[in-house]
């Protein structure tokens, strides 16, 4: 089955020649990804890096946003954050290069993976400016998570070249030094996402290809193993819907949900993208899933859990790819 082109871009060695032919490749990611802090030169790398261009609309701030992640290579490099749920644009932020998965915490503060930065930077809601940078030297952060019962900020990275494999790496309330957490059977680290209790999911793939999902239950000290009864083509956005652990699979525009007893994932429902091509870090918003889609250039409001074709469409963008809603105060 065809890997999709965000999984290859974040995955490869020779993602800049992948990407001149636009089609579609085959077998799982190999090799480390590509350092672009270094590809794209010292002056681009500056400019990317440069918030001050950052705009909003005063107003955007007494509303809920919903941001939206638009990566290199087809994309700007930004964020573009919308009104929720109408998408209507409110802003742009500047300064990533190659941001990538999303998350929010409880205070309505926006965190998005910095990805060739190797670093996590933290947005107030509505904000410009980040208002905290979190380092992440020598990987290269792809998703998130925020801990609802501690604050703490979870971070899915790819390996680079200073490393073997990836990791998961825990940031105590989302700040400071964090703890890497890793498993023998992982090689790339995808997504994860948080349940109501604080056991964190992880989705990602072995060296060989076999994907790999674990748990790392709350209080322990390490990555558990955890099986599902379905087969998933390659592994997109984790998310805790409230009920069941939702996990994407990016290459058949559908999102799984499954009830989790022990080391045991059994499917109860599925939410089919209809018309999508490759979505990646989608979100769940309560009766809403958004599917930020690499393939279309656009994101899709879907009913969640029902899918189907989208109840509504952004357009204008290049490559989408993460996606958060940050609720007003």
């Amino acid at each position: 089955m065809g890997i999709s082109r965000f999984a290859r871009h974040f995955g490869t060695l020779a993602a800049v020649s992948l990407f001149a032919g636009c089609g579609t490749g085959s077998g799982s990611p190999v090799g480390a990804p590509l350092n672009n802090s270094a590809a794209l030169g010292g002056a681009t790398m500056m400019a990317r890096l440069d918030h001050s261009r950052s705009w909003m609309d005063p107003e955007a701030k007494k509303h809920d946003l919903l941001y939206v992640s638009d990566s290199f290579p087809y994309g700007s490099n930004d964020v573009y954050v919308y009104s929720y749920p109408k998408g209507k644009l409110k802003g742009q932020l500047t300064g990533f290069n190659e941001p990538s998965g999303q998350c929010v915490d409880k205070a309505g503060d926006v965190f998005i993976a910095n990805f060739g930065a190797s670093q996590i930077l933290e947005y107030a809601h509505g904000g410009t400016i980040p208002i905290n940078t979190l380092a992440d030297p020598g990987y290269y952060p792809l998703g998130c998570s925020v801990d609802p019962t501690t604050g703490n900020l979870a971070v899915t990275n790819r390996l680079s070249t200073s490393f073997t494999t990836g990791d998961v790496a825990i940031y105590p309330h989302a700040s400071g030094t964090p703890t890497s957490y890793t498993d023998p059977n992982f090689y790339y680290y995808e997504f994860c996402g948080y349940d109501n209790h604080g056991n964190l999911y992880i989705d990602g793939t072995t060296k060989g290809s076999a994907l790999e999902y674990a748990e790392l239950p709350s209080g322990s000290s390490s990555l558990s193993e955890l099986n599902l009864d379905q087969s998933i083509g390659f592994p997109g956005g984790v998310q805790w819907d409230g009920k069941h652990l939702a996990i994407g699979d990016q290459s058949a525009a559908v999102i799984y949900q499954f009830a989790i007893s022990g080391s045991t994932g059994t499917k109860v429902g599925s939410t089919p993208l209809t018309g999508s091509k490759d979505v990646v870090q989608f979100w769940i918003q309560g009766k809403r899933v958004i599917g930020p889609d690499a393939g279309l250039a656009d994101v899709g409001l879907y009913k969640y859990p029902s899918g189907g074709s989208p109840t509504k469409t952004i357009v204008d963008l290049g490559e989408p790819v993460g996606a958060t809603v940050s609720r007003a105060k």
